[in-house]
């Protein structure tokens, strides 16, 4: 039974204090941002040269590893957006009543670079992998990147839940590309999917072939994909969502006493004068 238990605690434990770790750190006050990037650049460095000396070893310790290493380069990803140092070519809201396709468009051009970086992080993370026995850290990846694609598109079209909260005051204007909506024609499309495809992920791992590897390669992955399922129920139910980040989210707030919502030297003004 441990075999099973043990991914599942560890991809928990992984997904709650990782995401806490990476609101304290894009919430640090502007003086930190420089060397909190350059640290995370080394670590997700560090990470894919793991990912690709493990990407021949089979063994149990090596699916934890890549596991891991997965979640790190794509917390980097994370960082070099809620820090506001990748972001897109838009650096400023839209204005209200912007809709439609020019709404949408708006919206895709302030992310643009930040999208091109996560592929970019992809690329990396198969290419460190590929031709190799244990593709954990790739699926983790992927995972983490379709699931973050999927929420960002139904806070767009618009979703109960926006948490606002989760963003530095410095990307607060990304919050005009969202939508407070009960729920969008995307989310049942999207939640159906990914939970067919984290059921097949169980029936995988019940399978008599089996090995030790796969089973706990299989469970991390889908136990991410169940947790990504379940961020995304937690944009339409009427929940504290903040309420499991809030050891976080309290350090984010004493960094920030004193500042304003200007950005820093990462990133341009606040303009929210044109749609």
């Amino acid at each position: 039974m441990w075999q099973y238990t043990a991914p599942i605690l560890y991809a928990l434990f992984v997904w709650w204090f990782g995401t806490g770790v990476v609101l304290l750190l894009d919430n640090l006050p502007r003086r930190f941002l420089a060397p909190t990037l350059g640290a995370a650049s080394a670590v997700a460095v560090a990470a894919l040269v793991l990912l690709a000396i493990t990407a021949d070893d089979t063994t149990v310790a090596a699916a934890f590893v890549a596991f891991t290493c997965g979640v790190l380069v794509w917390s980097w990803m994370e960082l070099t957006f809620l820090t506001g140092a990748v972001t897109g070519p838009r650096q400023h809201g839209c204005v209200p009543g912007c809709t439609g396709i020019k709404h949408f468009g708006h919206a895709l051009a302030a992310i643009a670079y930040h999208e091109l970086a996560i592929a970019a992080g992809g690329l990396a993370v198969y290419l460190a992998t590929a031709g190799g026995s244990n593709r954990v850290g790739f699926w983790t990846y992927l995972v983490l990147w379709v699931m973050r694609q999927s929420a960002k598109l139904n806070l767009h079209f618009g979703v109960r839940n926006l948490s606002e909260e989760f963003l530095p005051p410095r990307l607060r204007y990304m919050t005009s590309y969202f939508r407070r909506r009960p729920l969008n024609l995307l989310f049942p499309l999207s939640v159906s999917a990914a939970t067919v495809v984290a059921v097949l992920l169980v029936r995988e791992i019940g399978a008599v072939r089996t090995s030790a590897f796969d089973v706990a390669g299989y469970t991390l992955v889908a136990t991410l994909l169940w947790l990504a399922i379940l961020e995304h129920w937690l944009l339409v139910l009427p929940l504290p969502t903040s309420a499991l980040w809030r050891w976080s989210l309290r350090g984010a707030a004493r960094a920030h006493e004193g500042e304003d919502d200007a950005p820093g030297p990462l990133r341009s003004a606040v303009r929210l004068g044109d749609g």
